[in-house]
Parts: structure tokens; C-alpha cells; sequence
């Protein structure tokens, strides 16, 4: 009775551990949504340092003509994924002379390109088209990488979208584009740690605010709700302790199985 009631005590402390720890398997939650006010951009930049701010759930759009470079840039911190998508409404088909190409490319805050893990950044539109989408979904953002890699960083993202194909005569004609970044928490499985000293934000500087003491951000590109991360907080904490916790319960609970009744053995008098 003992030793059963030992192991249901372990199941019942292993049950509210993992219970407690939903962050660490939710991945695909969402981040919080743009507050109300804050109104989508309908414009886009033309270069790095133009580029459009865009928060995480929010629809860009800009109107353009066929050969433009459009830049837009929205945050990322560590532990999160970002997936970027976009559309480019194209002329009529009767106005075109051909198919096009369009192309979707993400840079980090040092402009490297990064690598998309799946969804298609570049998509070729026949010319009965009405219109081509595209999809970025880019490695799960790290709290510190070695300089001479190439791994995702927390900071600023910049999206650049533009026509790389199609016939000479198309050039300059009349599209409409949009833009979606959409930001989620990676969850502990895919935290790594260490930190860095500053988001890569181009403009932030390493002069510490009087109120949060955190890196004073260029305009160029906002925090995300709640200021940058940078690796210190993630579920593997909880996780690990939940393991301590129950390694504990299981030593325990072996103790209690082969100790026996605790009473010594009958030793036969001699006479």
C-alpha cells in the first residue's frame, strides 16, 4: 500500500509539472496583434534605409510600378519564428507581353540575406495571371550566434520584394502589393543560451535608458511588445527544474520499494 501510494504521488507531481509548462509546446502561438490604433503602412520604402516599420500581423500594402524595389522592416527576438508573406496584383494580362518573376527576400539587421526554410520566394506568374504570391518562413531567430556564421539574430528584418523577370515592355506598368510578417514564439525545445549585448537594430546604440535600461532603439524599426529578449527567459528553464523535480520523486519512490517493511529480521535465539 505504500509503495502504491508513493507512485501515485509521482504521477500526480509529474501530471502538474508538465501541465504547468504550455509554453514549452506551443509553438505555433500566436504573438500579441498590433493594438488597434496603430494604423497598416500603405506605402513602401526604396532602399535599407527607407524601409518601411511594419509590426508583426500587420498588412502593408503600396502601390508600385513594375521594376520598383519595395523594403519594408519589422522586429524579431530570440526564440521566435517569422514567416513573411506577400502578394503583387498584377497589370491586366492584355496590358502585359509576357510572364514575370517576382522575388521575396529577407535581410537581417547587418543586411545578410537569410536563407528561407520552406514557402516559395520566388514564383514566375504566366501572363493570364492575375496575380503572384510568396513565402518566406525563416529559421527560428537565436539569442547569440558565432561571428562567422550566418544564424538569424534578434533585431530588425527587412523584406524586399521585386519583379527580377519579364519582358522589357512590361516595365514601369501599375501593380498593387502587399506585405504580411507574421511573428511567433518559437517555445524551450528550440532555445539556445547566451545573449547579446544590443539587438542588431541599425542606429541603436549601446547607451542605456534611464527607465528600463534597455538599448536606445533608431526610429527605423520598433521593439516588440515588450522590449527585446535576447535569450534571458525561456520554458527550458521550467522544463529543467520539472526534470530535477522529478528525479527526486523517482529516487523516492525506489527508496521506498526496496527498503522493505523497515522491521529487522527474526533472529533465532540459541540455547
Amino acid at each position: 500500500m505504500r509503495t502504491t501510494r508513493v507512485l501515485s504521488g509521482v504521477l500526480l507531481a509529474a501530471a502538474a509539472v508538465l501541465g504547468g509548462a504550455p509554453g514549452a509546446y506551443a509553438d505555433e502561438s500566436p504573438s500579441p496583434s498590433p493594438s488597434a490604433g496603430a494604423a497598416a503602412p500603405t506605402e513602401a520604402g526604396t532602399s535599407f534605409r527607407t524601409a518601411t516599420a511594419v509590426a508583426s500581423g500587420q498588412v502593408a500594402t503600396a502601390g508600385a510600378s513594375t521594376g520598383d524595389y519595395l523594403y519594408w522592416v519589422f522586429p524579431a527576438d530570440a526564440g521566435q519564428d517569422a514567416t513573411v508573406r506577400a502578394k503583387v496584383a498584377l497589370p491586366e494580362s492584355a496590358q502585359r507581353h509576357g510572364a514575370q518573376t517576382w522575388q521575396l527576400d529577407v535581410y537581417d539587421g547587418l543586411r545578410r540575406k537569410q536563407a528561407c526554410t520552406y514557402g516559395s520566394s520566388t514564383a514566375t506568374a504566366p501572363k493570364d495571371a492575375a496575380s503572384v504570391r510568396l513565402t518566406c518562413h525563416l529559421r527560428t531567430i537565436r539569442s547569440w550566434a558565432e561571428q562567422s556564421s550566418n544564424d538569424p539574430l534578434p533585431g530588425s528584418y527587412f523584406v524586399r520584394l521585386t519583379v527580377t523577370k519579364l519582358a522589357d515592355d512590361d516595365l514601369g506598368l501599375p501593380v498593387k502589393a502587399e506585405m504580411r510578417p507574421v511573428v511567433v514564439d518559437a517555445g524551450g525545445a528550440k532555445a539556445v543560451d547566451g545573449a547579446l549585448t544590443a539587438p542588431l537594430v541599425p542606429g541603436a546604440t549601446t547607451e542605456k535608458s534611464d527607465a528600463k535600461g534597455q538599448p536606445k532603439q533608431a526610429s527605423l524599426s520598433a521593439a516588440p511588445e515588450g522590449g527585446w529578449a535576447s535569450g534571458n527567459w525561456s520554458s527550458r528553464w521550467l522544463w529543467t527544474a520539472g526534470g530535477a523535480v522529478l528525479a527526486a520523486l523517482a529516487g523516492v519512490a525506489g527508496y521506498a520499494m526496496t527498503r522493505g517493511s523497515g522491521r529487522p529480521a527474526r533472529v533465532p535465539q540459541s540455547y
